[in-house]
């Protein structure tokens, strides 16, 4: 009897406690819910006035930029690219989109085709969409 008496008390105190927390949870996602626009648009408003606070200090007309370096990096592995290794990676990527085709992949097989094509035609893109006048060989 006593056994009974207790385990009754203690399933009323655990429905109690669940019931409390999901009025809790409702009641704190409703104030979230129908407030997110504004808080969404408070943090835009923080993150643009501190952008502007201090401005682009990125800018230093007394600095000089060399990009040698970087333009015989990029020329190294554009030459490779164009060379052995680009037609590596162009063949192996042309037998993978064939198997993936096979095997009914087709949006796997589209991108390596468009890895297949771009290994191979590398230079020509940058060249057209870039300033590559010093990325040419010497």
């Amino acid at each position: 009897m006593i056994y009974k008496d207790y385990k009754s008390k203690y399933s009323t105190i655990c429905q109690q406690i669940y019931l409390f927390k999901e009025q809790l949870k409702k009641s704190i996602l409703n104030a979230c819910a129908k407030n997110v626009q504004i808080y969404l648009l408070l943090l835009g408003l923080v993150l643009i006035t501190a952008g502007l606070i201090n401005g682009a200090e990125a800018y230093t007309p007394q600095a000089r930029y060399n990009d040698d370096r970087i333009a015989e990096s990029v020329d190294i592995i554009l030459t490779y690219i164009n060379g052995t290794f680009g037609a590596l990676i162009m063949v192996s990527a042309g037998v993978a989109a064939i198997l993936a085709s096979a095997f009914g992949q087709y949006k796997a097989a589209l991108g390596l085709l468009v890895v297949a094509v771009g290994s191979f035609i590398m230079r020509s893109l940058i060249s057209t969409w870039f300033n590559d006048q010093s990325l040419q060989s010497q």
